[in-house]
C-alpha cells in the first residue's frame, strides 16, 4: 500500500490558497481516479483506491499545516508502512509557479507540514513539490501562501493539477523519473518539426505557336528556287 498525503488548513477559507495545492492536488486524484466517499480518520480525511495495480490510501490532515505529522504519522503505524512509503504534495516556495520535482527524503525548506512530518516519522518519505513561486521578499512570504491563485494564474495550476492526476499511476508504482518526464512532456509537448519548404514547380513550357503555311509570292519563290513543277 502507498499513503499519499495532501497537505493545506482544513476548512473553506483556505480551500484556494496556495499553501492549499497539496490537497487540491489530491482532491484531484480521488475524482479523476474514482476512489471511494472522503470519511473521517487518523484525525483527517481519508479516501481509497487502486491505480497503476497499486493500492493507495490518500489522506487530507485536518490538524492545520503545522501539527501535519500527527495524522500521517497515525496512518502510517496503523497499516505498519515504513516512511519510504509515503508520499507528500505540498507547495514549494522555491520552485518557479506550476514547477514540479520529486525526490525521496532532504530537508523541509522552512515548511511547517513537513517540519511536522519530520519530527513524527522521518526524513525519508517521497516529496512532490509544487512550486507556487517566491514573492520577492521575506516579509511578503506569509501572505502569499495564504493568498488564493490569482485569476491569471488559476488556468495554468488547473492544467498541473490535471496532469499530475492523470499520471498519478506512474506515482503510485514508485516510478519518480517517469511520473516527472511524462508530465513535462505533457505540459509542454514538442512542436511539430518545420521542414523545407517544397520547390515551387518549373512552369510548364508554353506551347510554340502554329506555323502559318507559305502562300502566294513567296510560296511561289521558293518552289523556283527548289526546282519544282511550277520552275521555268
Amino acid at each position: 500500500m502507498r499513503l499519499v498525503v495532501g497537505l493545506g488548513n482544513p476548512g473553506p477559507k483556505y480551500e484556494r490558497n496556495r499553501h492549499n495545492v497539496g490537497f487540491l492536488a489530491v482532491d484531484e486524484i480521488v475524482r479523476r481516479h474514482s476512489f471511494s466517499a472522503w470519511r473521517s480518520r487518523f484525525q483527517g480525511l481519508t479516501s481509497e483506491g487502486e491505480v497503476g495495480g497499486e493500492k493507495v490510501l490518500i489522506l487530507k490532515p485536518a490538524t492545520f499545516m503545522n501539527e501535519s505529522g500527527r495524522s500521517v504519522g497515525e496512518a502510517m503505524r496503523f497499516f505498519k508502512l515504513n516512511a519510504g512509503d509515503v508520499t507528500v504534495l505540498y507547495d514549494e516556495l522555491d520552485l518557479a509557479p506550476t514547477r514540479i520535482k520529486v525526490k525521496q527524503g532532504g530537508g523541509n525548506g522552512g515548511h511547517n507540514g513537513l517540519k511536522s512530518i519530520d519530527a513524527h516519522i522521518g526524513k525519508d518519505y517521497w516529496r512532490v513539490r509544487i512550486g507556487i513561486g517566491h514573492p520577492g521578499d521575506k516579509a511578503r512570504v506569509v501572505g502569499h501562501v495564504l493568498s488564493d491563485f490569482s485569476k491569471s494564474e488559476w488556468p495554468d495550476f488547473e492544467r498541473l493539477l490535471d496532469g499530475i492526476s492523470d499520471r498519478f499511476d506512474l506515482l503510485a508504482q514508485g516510478k519518480a523519473s517517469d511520473f516527472m518526464s511524462k508530465l513535462a512532456m505533457d505540459l509542454n509537448p514538442p512542436k511539430p518539426a518545420s521542414g523545407p519548404k517544397p520547390a515551387k514547380a518549373a512552369p510548364a513550357p508554353a506551347d510554340a505557336p502554329d506555323a502559318k503555311p507559305d502562300t502566294g509570292l513567296a510560296a511561289q519563290l521558293k518552289k523556283w528556287m527548289s526546282g519544282g513543277p511550277d520552275a521555268q
